[in-house]
């Protein structure tokens, strides 16, 4: 048990004392590929497609900000953190399928690798919800960590 940092010495849930810990600057970028098939990709005009709730891509991209903002409220031993920056961009990669950039930025104590993933999940499922009426036959295919910096080590996950 002593490798999990959320289990304290009685085997009980902790959250991470983060006090001693210098503030550093530190980045953290989360990729999302999400299928959406070719009846929503040959809808889209100018890289976003105009629904009756609005601009598709621009209104996931404020939901996946608010999300990196609530994570703490979402994962429990999650820090409450100030989030110094969040970019999220929506790439169309091929005639079916997307991907979800979320780049997150702090100076504090701990990373934000949750933040970025979380903030790339948010993004895909409000895609999903703001397309289903088109087709429910999308998926979000894969959400990784693909970069993190600052902390004890800085990580480039290397693609397939």
């Amino acid at each position: 048990m002593s490798d999990f940092s959320h289990i304290n010495t009685k085997g009980n849930p902790k959250m991470v004392n983060v006090s001693d810990k210098k503030i550093t600057k530190r980045t953290a970028i989360a990729k999302a590929t999400m299928f959406l098939g070719n009846e929503i990709i040959t809808k889209l005009e100018n890289d976003d497609l105009q629904t009756k709730k609005g601009p598709v891509f621009q209104t996931a991209i404020i939901a996946g900000i608010q999300g990196v903002k609530k994570t703490s409220e979402l994962i429990p031993m999650c820090h409450p953190l100030l989030i110094n920056g969040v970019d999220i961009t929506i790439d169309i990669i091929d005639k079916e399928h997307v991907e979800v950039f979320c780049s997150v930025t702090i100076e504090g104590k701990t990373g934000v690798e949750m933040e970025a993933l979380t903030g790339a999940n948010i993004t895909c499922l409000t895609i999903y919800d703001m397309c289903k009426s088109i087709t429910q036959n999308m998926s979000i295919r894969e959400v990784k960590l693909v970069e993190k910096t600052g902390g004890k080590s800085d990580i480039k996950v290397k693609s397939k």
